[in-house]
C-alpha cells in the first residue's frame, strides 16, 4: 500500500473546453491490466466541454454546484449534489456548469483498450445547445 502522490491541478484544453475548467485525478492506473481513473473536475460558471463519447461510458457524480449535461437528441438534464449521472458507452453528451454558479463533479470511468481512445471529441456546443434551444 502506498499514499498516491499529489498530481498537480491542471486547466483543461481550449480544444475540448470552453470556459474555465480545473482537473485533479484521484485514481489512474498503476498496471496494464488496471482501467480505471477518477477525478475530481471543477467547471466555473458556464464553462463547459465539448461533445464527446467514452468507450466504456462514464459516472459522473455532482459534489458541488449544479451540472446541466446534454444530448445530441437536445435532452438536458440538470444534476445536483449527491446525484450521478451514468452515460452509456459511445453515448456522445456534454457537461456543462449551469449558468452562474460553480460546479464540481467527480469523473469515473475506464480506459479504453488503447487509453488514447477512450475518449473521442468532437465539436464544441453551440450556445443553442447549452440553452436547450
Amino acid at each position: 500500500m502506498n499514499i498516491e502522490p499529489t498530481v498537480p491541478t491542471t486547466k483543461n484544453p481550449p480544444a475540448q473546453f470552453v470556459g474555465d475548467v480545473w482537473l485533479d485525478p484521484i485514481a489512474l492506473p498503476h498496471e496494464s491490466d488496471q482501467t480505471m481513473v477518477v477525478a475530481t473536475v471543477r467547471f466555473a460558471p458556464g464553462a463547459r466541454t465539448a461533445w464527446h463519447s467514452h468507450q466504456h461510458g462514464q459516472y459522473l457524480r455532482v459534489t458541488q454546484g449544479v451540472g446541466r449535461f446534454g444530448t445530441r437528441d437536445g435532452k438536458i438534464i440538470e444534476v445536483h449534489p449527491g446525484q450521478t449521472l451514468y452515460t452509456p458507452p459511445g453515448e456522445e453528451h456534454w457537461h456543462a456548469a449551469a449558468p452562474g454558479c460553480f460546479m464540481e463533479h467527480l469523473a469515473m470511468l475506464q480506459n479504453g483498450e488503447d487509453p488514447a481512445k477512450t475518449t473521442t471529441w468532437a465539436e464544441h456546443i453551440t450556445d443553442e445547445e447549452f440553452n436547450g434551444r
